[in-house]
């Protein structure tokens, strides 16, 4: 039953307010100070300081060597159960296993929060070199297939404000390190289909992505295949587009997204 007394209307407001905190930190690229966390959801410092010592208490907040506050490790638990359950990785992961098996890679399924990919699942093939991966962990968008496979179906508003948000550090001479060649490389990955991380993000390594798109052509995740640049070749990246496609439509339409028959053109991707 629903409790309509005041009382009851105040500890959904309060919980309404908990998780404006939680999503203010989250979308922010560094810790918060007091001050900044009342300002932003403009509530009293007092209100706020309840909000974050009730948060810091259940550990769902830190606070920083300068007073600062941060999301805390707890959610971090929270969000692998979140990804355990998941309805996509169960079913994506008859698909991933196929894609494994046609290309002989490492395969991973990620999804994007804020500027950032999280890795939710991933299937390894059987050769002795492979991807050093862990499933919850997160990559910058700007130098991984992933995140540009994502990017390149994002509303104009979302590409601005996850550009806005990203950092664009360096971790190999191939690294994308400005706004602007990332928005041709999105450009690029929209022309022909799929993303590359040529090297970008970890020498010597070789990944290529597309986007799983919903029935409104939104992306809601990526999948991508990895592995040494020594046999993910540049001359093997179309073929591997293709399976990636197969993949893709495969989930959707057990997702329910899409619905017909299967292409074997890569370029169909952004018709699905």
């Amino acid at each position: 039953m629903r409790d309509a007394s005041p009382h009851g209307t105040y500890k959904v407001q309060a919980l309404d307010r908990a998780f404006a905190v939680l999503d203010l930190l989250g979308e922010s690229g560094t810790p918060l100070g007091l001050a900044q966390v009342a300002s932003s959801l403009q509530l009293h410092k007092s209100t706020a300081h309840r909000f974050l010592m009730v948060l810091e208490r259940h550990h769902m907040v830190e606070r920083t060597g300068n007073g600062k506050f941060r999301l805390g490790l707890r959610l971090f638990d929270f969000g692998n159960r979140a990804i355990e359950q998941y309805d996509l990785r169960d079913r994506a992961q008859p698909h991933l296993r196929r894609l494994v098996t046609e290309t002989e890679e490492t395969a991973h399924l990620c999804i994007l929060e804020a500027a950032h990919v999280i890795y939710i699942d991933k299937i390894e093939p059987t050769r002795s070199v492979r991807m050093i991966t862990r499933i919850g962990a997160s990559n910058p968008v700007h130098c991984t297939s992933v995140g540009k496979a994502i990017l390149a179906f994002l509303p104009e508003e979302r590409i601005a404000d996850i550009l806005h948000r990203t950092r664009f550090e360096r971790f190999t001479h191939r690294t994308i390190a400005t706004p602007e060649a990332l928005r041709a490389e999105i450009e690029k990955t929209r022309r022909r289909g799929y993303a590359v991380d040529d090297e970008e993000l970890e020498e010597g390594l070789r990944c290529i992505a597309v986007p799983i798109l919903d029935a409104q052509r939104q992306p809601v995740a990526a999948v991508s295949i990895s592995g040494p640049s020594f046999r993910v070749t540049s001359q093997k990246l179309p073929a591997i587009a293709n399976h990636l496609l197969q993949c893709v439509r495969g989930i959707s339409m057990d997702m329910g997204f899409i619905a017909g028959t299967r292409s074997t053109r890569a370029s169909t991707t952004w018709s699905a």
